[in-house]
């Protein structure tokens, strides 16, 4: 392998994206568009949750027990209603997430500590979420009923009982559990695959398409000096993209990077790498650029989003899903990122996703020389 080769094969795909103004908004205007909208649109927190009250007690108690609910963060009053019809309206036409019905013995109820009844109304059709409203309900309701209880046991003069169990629970990382912690370092490697792939995925069938590669094969040129020169430009423009969604995190996002900012610069460069030479290979296999995008898509985009553990838990997936998730090399650059920003967390944690990744990284490379190499022949 001869550097002035490679070199002048780079400088040539270089000087392609600079006069290409479409692959140079695509290499750097897409991501950070990405990450712009898919940040502040994908969210899994669940507040201020839209609820309508049906309130027929109407007494300073059904008052006090509703300030619980509106005195969080967590729920927003919508209105209140005065039949059962408008509550079904308020939820068919989502103007309401939730409806509270407190009947109109609420109050003697709650004064002789008879156990007072209400119901809570949750659409369903959202089931992660209506499971999250029942919770932060079932919260305020039992802090609202334990503060009766001692309210009663004062009144009466007798001592509260000492609960039996004290749990004080604590995140830890993640503190103020917010999803945009480790939404964006999941979305940056989601990206990162994507954008990488499709780069190098249009090089060759560009060639192909063009009639240039005759023109290259006849140059002294060699497979691995070929495919390392088409590699450079876009690995460069790759760290550019690393660093840019980088600093949006931290300014823009105000996601914490508590880790090592050298060891993640290191494995994005390694996870970019591996991405490049896979779209290398996919463009090497397709001779035309439109099949070459098709399949770069089909390959990076579904498997990095939905098995990767970007948004959803792979632990919670079926058995036969998650021994697929072990093929997706997102999966270990998404557990590399959380683990540097969220955790701070070095190669003494990582060292078996570091490996993989640059398992990947190696196999990704050997493959398309091998594949590049076949077709000049």
């Amino acid at each position: 392998m001869k550097g002035r080769r490679v070199w002048a094969v780079a400088r040539k795909e270089s000087l392609h994206v600079i006069r290409d103004p479409r692959s140079l908004g695509m290499a750097v205007a897409i991501p950070m568009l990405m990450l712009f909208l898919f940040g502040f649109a994908l969210t899994l927190d669940v507040d201020r949750v839209p609820i309508v009250v049906y309130d027929e007690s109407s007494s300073p108690a059904s008052r006090e027990f509703l300030s619980r609910f509106f005195g969080s963060r967590y729920f927003a009053l919508r209105g209140f209603i005065s039949d059962y019809d408008a509550l079904v309206r308020a939820i068919d036409r989502r103007d309401a997430t939730a409806a509270l019905v407190i009947p109109y013995d609420f109050a003697p109820n709650v004064a002789a500590s008879r156990g007072a009844g209400v119901q809570f109304i949750v659409d369903g059709s959202d089931s992660n979420t209506a499971t999250i409203v029942i919770g932060y309900a079932d919260f305020v309701v039992s802090a609202y009923s334990r503060d009766v209880t001692l309210s009663a046991l004062a009144r009466s003069g007798l001592r509260p009982p000492c609960a039996p169990l004290d749990v004080r629970p604590r995140a830890w990382f993640n503190a103020d559990l917010e999803s945009k912690n480790y939404i964006v370092p999941g979305l940056i490697a989601v990206i990162m695959m994507v954008i990488s792939a499709l780069l190098t995925s249009l090089t060759v069938a560009r060639e192909w398409e063009r009639g240039t590669m005759e023109q290259l094969i006849s140059t002294p040129v060699s497979p691995r000096e070929l495919v390392l020169g088409k590699l450079i430009p876009y690995f460069v423009i790759g760290m550019v993209d690393v660093t840019l969604s980088i600093l949006m995190g931290e300014f823009v996002y105000g996601v914490p990077l508590r880790g090592s900012v050298a060891l993640l610069f290191a494995m994005a460069a390694v996870f970019l790498a591996g991405a490049l030479s896979l779209g290398l290979l996919i463009s090497v296999l397709s001779k035309t650029q439109l099949v070459a995008n098709q399949l770069a898509m089909v390959l990076t985009f579904l498997p990095a989003f939905l098995l990767s553990g970007f948004v959803y838990p792979i632990s919670n997936m079926p058995r036969a899903i998650r021994l697929v998730s072990y093929v997706v090399p997102a999966r270990y650059f998404v557990a590399l990122l959380k683990g540097i920003y969220l955790k701070g967390v070095g190669m003494n944690v990582l060292a078996g996703e570091a490996l993989l990744l640059a398992l990947f990284g190696a196999v990704m490379v050997a493959l398309a020389n091998a594949a590049l190499k076949k077709k000049l022949a």
